[in-house]
């Protein structure tokens, strides 16, 4: 198993790696639901400015 982990000595580079690559991920994911729910929120303004012109 450790060898695994030591990645034939590669370990210094690969893990590294792939924790930016998983830190990107969730940041981009992160990111995509931050801006859909702000979406959202301005459709429901629009929505409900529309309703209080009426």
């Amino acid at each position: 198993m450790s060898e695994f982990f030591e990645m034939g000595g590669y370990a210094r580079f690969v893990w590294p790696a792939f924790g930016l690559t998983a830190v990107v991920l969730i940041g981009n994911a992160l990111a995509a639901v931050r801006g859909h729910r702000r979406a959202l929120d301005a459709v429901r303004d629009q929505i409900a400015a529309g309703e209080r012109e009426e």
